[in-house]
């Protein structure tokens, strides 16, 4: 009976004590956890970045906690560390791909070439980006198509963010005859970029000769808006160019094919 008595008294002390680690080690790990978060916070690091590293630190830690206790309960680690670690290279090949969309993930929530809500072109698509996910960016695109983009895809080519800067530039390239009065052509485009209080005084606005072409004499047109106008201002700007220059008698050409026939006498 006393080898019994013994026996409990040693295995109950080995199970306190792993007990005892499992719950100072999960208390540690959730103290690391915060402190590395809280840090993140104060670098402005997504919030989203925030959670999964902070959930990948925490259950990393906690796997390490239970192997500690399972250590003092006799149990043989080594074979224990060794299966974890041939599972996780397993998985870490058959998810190779997902991975490589992690990283990318994860590169673009701390470089963040874009955020959401910004017009962007990425990835072979063009919309506005919906979610920044860890292995995926969803974008919404002007006909509301919803396109998932793998990470990888998106940092892989170029990033075009029509949303990064607060003022945008029109680049318009306006064509009129080579009869017309370049003067009176320049005046009436200036007086269309006045007339519009959406175009900005600063940086100022700019109408000068661009070319002597084929069949056209081309001005460039070049104002600057806040980027939300960009569309609204450079779609009224067409029509009000098109409506002032039929008023005034300025020409716009367009491709025209004239044919001449020779009659020969028969």
């Amino acid at each position: 009976m006393q080898g019994y008595i013994d026996l409990a008294i040693a295995h109950g002390i080995k199970i306190l004590g792993a007990i005892a680690i499992f719950i100072i080690g999960k208390w540690v790990a959730k103290v690391l956890t915060n402190l590395f978060r809280n840090a993140l916070e104060k670098s402005n690091t997504d919030p989203t970045l925030i959670k999964f590293l902070g959930d990948l630190i925490y259950f990393g830690l906690l796997v390490l906690v239970i192997i500690a206790a399972l250590g003092t309960l006799g149990v043989n680690t080594t074979s224990f560390a060794a299966i974890i670690g041939a599972a996780g290279l397993a998985i870490g090949l058959a998810l190779q791909a997902n991975f490589s969309n992690f990283g990318a993930g994860v590169v673009i929530l701390f470089l963040r070439p874009f955020k959401v809500g910004d017009f962007v072109e990425a990835g072979g698509a063009t919309g506005s980006v919906e979610t920044i996910g860890i292995f995926n960016t969803t974008i919404k695109t002007g006909d509301n198509r919803v396109i998932i983009v793998p990470n990888s895809n998106i940092i892989g080519g170029n990033i075009i963010n029509y949303s990064k800067e607060p003022i945008r530039r029109i680049d318009l390239v306006i064509g009129v005859g080579y009869d017309d009065d370049l003067k009176l052509v320049k005046q009436t485009l200036e007086e269309i970029l006045q007339s519009d209080e959406r175009i900005l005084k600063d940086p100022a606005p700019s109408v000068a000769l661009a070319e002597l072409a084929d069949s056209s004499v081309n001005f460039n047109v070049r104002p600057w808006v806040k980027t939300e106008d960009y569309w609204a201002v450079r779609s009224n700007l067409l029509e009000k160019t098109k409506v002032t220059f039929d008023e005034k008698g300025i020409n716009i050409p367009y491709p025209q094919l004239d044919v001449h026939l020779d009659q020969k006498a028969a």
